[in-house]
């Protein structure tokens, strides 16, 4: 039971990890209706990650935090740029272009991106000749082909708006929304692109940070340290208007407050503890679940259009998703059972060594008596 509590522990920390981020895009799609600035949204919650996170660096990592170092404060900003400020600048720009489903929808393809880089990097190979390298190539096109799918086809309207709630309405008028057309669909697509590939190297990154600097408390009070002082110089040099900078109403108060500190604070220490644990890979397979949620919500609670284009292109990129994932998956299998060969061959012949020389100990000492005699003699 133990042991089965310890390998549900990560699944329960991603499936919650999903969870937390559709719900923060759907007060991410509010706040932005309400007319708030995307770049000064990012900078609040970036600010209120820093007081969140450095809380928890004090409480539980005040006397077990290892040394900083220069390097590991060099790899903290390029983690705070790649895995907040510049990827929430870019996702949040999309969410504004188009829908929260579409953008989700994009943001699937973290894996593909993240094998091509990681491919780039020497840190796959590209094994054409097994059915696990083929897997996670096909994967990878089916990947990037339901993208494009997803964003240059549109499609019959599935209506699903008899079912959605009045969470846009305000003073019994409706929020408009933006305008889904051809050019605002090609430049959000562009926007969650970027974000895809922020994200994919922040993933490489926090790889290497977990092995330098172990402490996800403390790392991650640093990466949001990072992020906060750039997104929030960004923000200061794009937005002119001060008034933008007033959290008027409540649900700016509670965009920025809750992203904050659960999007940008315990969000983000589960992901370095799940990068840890299972690598890197793991946690993009619970990527589509948070479409399936921000689909159902943005239908239902933000009275969204949904289209037939945006279904099979959502379908199509999980179906690669998992394909890529399969694949890899096997790869782990075998690498781990040559490991385990290799383990049990060496110490088979650790045990022979340990024998044969029992033998010849036992074979000297059974000689030395027999020596004794005949000199004796």
């Amino acid at each position: 039971m133990k042991n089965l509590v310890q390998d549900l522990k990560p699944v329960l920390l991603m499936v919650l990890v999903q969870i937390a981020y559709s719900s923060v895009n759907v007060l991410y799609k509010l706040a932005i209706n309400d007319g708030m600035s995307i770049r000064i949204v990012t900078a609040y919650r970036l600010i209120f990650a820093v007081v969140f996170t450095f809380s928890l660096a004090l409480i539980f990592e005040r006397k077990s935090r290892p040394k900083l170092t220069w390097r590991v404060l060099f790899m903290s900003f390029f983690s705070g740029l790649f895995g907040a400020s510049l990827l929430h600048n870019l996702f949040l720009e999309a969410l504004d272009l188009v829908s929260a489903t579409f953008a989700t929808a994009i943001y699937n393809l973290v894996p593909a991106v993240t094998f091509i880089l990681a491919i780039s990097c020497g840190m796959e190979k590209l094994n054409m000749r097994s059915t696990a390298g083929k897997a996670k190539v096909v994967g990878t096109i089916i990947g990037i082909g339901g993208s494009m799918f997803l964003t240059f086809f549109k499609g019959q309207e599935i209506d699903v708006k008899s079912f959605h709630t009045d969470l846009l309405h305000k003073n019994n008028h409706v929020l408009t929304l933006h305008n889904t057309d051809s050019s605002h669909r090609f430049l959000g697509a562009l926007c969650g692109f970027g974000s895809c590939f922020s994200f994919a190297l922040w993933l490489i990154i926090q790889s290497k940070i977990n092995k330098e600097y172990p402490s996800h408390h403390s790392s991650t009070a640093l990466m949001s340290l990072m992020a906060a002082i750039q997104a929030t110089v960004f923000a200061l040099y794009v937005e002119k208007d001060w008034n933008q900078w007033k959290l008027c109403s409540s649900i700016r108060i509670l965009t920025v407050v809750y992203t904050g500190i659960v999007g940008s604070g315990l969000v983000v220490i589960a992901i370095a503890w799940c990068v840890k644990m299972r690598g890197p890979m793991f946690v993009s397979v619970f990527n589509p679940l948070m479409l399936v949620l921000v689909a159902v919500a943005d239908c239902l609670m933000l009275g969204e259009n949904l289209y037939v284009g945006s279904v099979i292109g959502g379908l199509l990129i999980v179906c690669g998703l998992y394909m890529f994932l399969w694949g890899k998956s096997k790869e782990v299998r075998k690498v781990n059972k040559t490991v385990s060969s290799e383990i049990t061959q060496k110490h088979e012949a650790t045990e022979v060594v340990v024998m044969s020389t029992t033998t010849k100990s036992d074979d000297i000492t059974s000689t030395k008596p027999n020596n004794t005699v005949a000199n004796v003699s």
